[in-house]
């Protein structure tokens, strides 16, 4: 019976972290015609209590600067419908949680946000692509909803992910190509 559990926990674990589909393998033709150059660097899954809520993919431009400050695309495939409304605000949490602007910025940024963040049903794709110093460009399933050229916001937002400080260390450990353990 130990020897079964055991075999179970291990499935459990080797699921959980089991590489993804052809997902994490390809973006929308729209983004690779934007930003040209793009790599897989690495993938992972977001769960909330055991549930899956995404799976996350980040792709790369060349260069050996840190993430942040070269062109890149987090891909999310959703597992979950969520409103756009709670995936704006849960950004804004986050961005607010690691400490990027004031009371004033961050009302603009929701506002921002709000664009770029549709609703999403399960299944469907949301793509952000950084473009460094410039901003960042939003697709929904394929298909461009907005540009934000706002570099502040765009790095607050891609933070979430990719921070030192991210609530989920795994998940940014994976998505950097497990370059880095969590501590």
């Amino acid at each position: 019976m130990r020897a079964r559990a055991l075999l179970v926990a291990l499935l459990f674990v080797a699921g959980v972290h089991a590489p993804l589909d052809s997902f994490a393998r390809s973006l929308p033709p729209g983004v690779t015609a934007a930003a040209g150059g793009l790599r897989p660097l690495g993938a992972g899954e977001m769960r909330w209590f055991g549930f899956k809520v995404y799976e996350a993919s980040l792709w790369a431009g060349p260069g050996e600067s840190a993430i942040i400050d070269r062109p890149f695309a987090l891909a999310i495939r959703y597992a979950r419908a969520i409103p756009s409304q709670q995936l704006v605000e849960t950004s804004m949490d986050e961005i607010r949680r690691l400490g990027f602007g004031d009371e004033p910025r961050l009302a603009r940024w929701r506002a921002l946000l709000s664009q770029a963040l549709p609703s999403v049903e399960p299944g469907e794709t949301l793509v952000g692509l950084h473009v460094p110093n410039r901003g960042a460009r939003f697709w929904h399933e394929g298909r461009l909803v907005a540009e934000l050229p706002d570099a502040e916001l765009a790095r607050a937002f891609f933070a979430i992910w990719l921070d030192e400080r991210t609530r989920e260390p795994e998940l940014r450990a994976r998505l950097l190509g497990a370059a880095e353990a969590p501590r």
